[in-house]
């Protein structure tokens, strides 16, 4: 098997905790890490000691290598695009962290240098992958739920947070740093290419910062669920990772366990619509009532996918070196990072016209 030469930009929580971290220790027959950056000097002496590899301040001593099939570019949020930029214009294959962009003028201006320098582009929209998502879209598409009305998305739970994730400036708030992945999941869900009606409301309650710590955000097309997605840090009782209302039933779903219940047409009583108020046989009024026989199903995460970022990680980086090395389409499309880009733009312009 080909291995790949990477480097990683950035040694934070994502750079070395989840790109690093996985890459090194279950895709080593794959990829080899041949270079770390970061301007931490503790960071990159940290890294050579974990790594055995270069260790850089800047990610402009990367260019002129030719060791490297791969770059990741995991730096803060608000480094993403002129990051990524000056790699695929120096002939790197870039895979960078999510968001890719905060706009959709942003996403062109990159697939375009990506095209013209002949590279790949990927976003690291890892969530992609999570069984819980997997099984979820199984369940809808089997049709069990019959036609799917509203689809409930939380990533929520109570959180202060005070580090430049919360700072505007530096691309944070949950729309940018946790939205990318309930946001790709929401469209998936959607399925469709154009651009969905969006209505978002955003504000601030435990974060330290500017930058916004709940979001509500509803999006809906033509013949598509609506969904009804929430990121909130100030939810002291989270319940549920997705919430399914459907004609047939519904499904209830956390991160590792998945119920749902549906009743098949074809077995439920025969009714018709009755105008003359509802009597029992001794004139009593009474209300529709009925006995449907409900099915059941249950799924719980296998023991071997309980690492969820191990799992989803590895996922994401086997279909990055299919691409590199067998030329494979990649799953997770700009046109799909586009599609993103474009809502989030538009939450952001939703909050600034309520702020005048």
């Amino acid at each position: 098997m080909k291995k790949l030469g990477v480097a990683i930009i950035g040694q934070g929580r994502s750079g070395r905790d989840i790109h690093a971290r996985w890459i090194s220790r279950d895709l080593g027959d794959m990829f080899e890490i041949k270079a770390v950056v970061d301007p931490l000097e503790k960071r990159r002496k940290r890294a050579q000691r974990e790594f055995s590899c270069d260790a850089l301040e800047t990610h402009l001593e990367l260019f002129g290598r030719n060791d490297l099939d791969l770059v990741i570019n995991a730096a803060p949020s608000h480094l993403h695009v002129p990051i990524t930029l000056e790699l695929l214009n120096a002939g790197f294959n870039v895979v960078c962290d999510k968001p890719l962009a905060a706009s959709a003028a942003d996403v062109d201006m990159l697939r375009e240098a990506a095209e013209k320098n002949n590279r790949m582009l990927a976003v690291f929209q890892q969530s992609r992958y999570a069984p819980y998502f997997i099984k979820t879209r199984e369940i809808i598409d089997s049709g069990v739920l019959g036609r799917v009305i509203q689809i409930s998305i939380a990533f929520n739970g109570f959180a202060r947070r005070w580090d430049w994730q919360c700072i505007s400036a530096l691309g944070g708030g949950n729309l940018m740093n946790t939205g990318p992945h309930p946001l790709d999941q929401a469209l998936q869900f959607l399925e469709t290419k154009d651009m969905p009606d969006v209505t978002c409301y955003m504000d601030r309650v435990n974060t330290f910062g500017d930058a916004e710590d709940y979001v509500k955000l509803l999006l809906h097309a033509k013949n598509r669920p609506l969904i009804d997605m929430e990121i909130s840090s100030c939810c002291a009782y989270p319940g549920f990772t997705y919430n399914i209302q459907a004609s047939n039933g519904g499904l209830h779903a956390t991160m590792n366990e998945i119920k749902w219940r549906y009743f098949k047409p074809g077995e439920a009583p025969e009714q018709k619509l009755i105008k003359e108020p509802l009597e029992d046989r001794d004139g009593n009024p009474v209300y529709c009532s009925e006995t449907l026989k409900w099915y059941e199903g249950s799924w719980s995460v296998p023991e071997e996918e309980k690492e969820l970022f191990e799992v989803i990680t590895g996922r994401y980086y086997k279909m990055i070196h299919g691409v590199l090395v067998r030329g494979e389409p990649l799953e997770i499309t700009l046109d799909e990072a586009r599609q993103q880009a474009a809502v989030i733009e538009e939450c952001k312009k939703q909050e600034r016209r309520k702020e005048r």
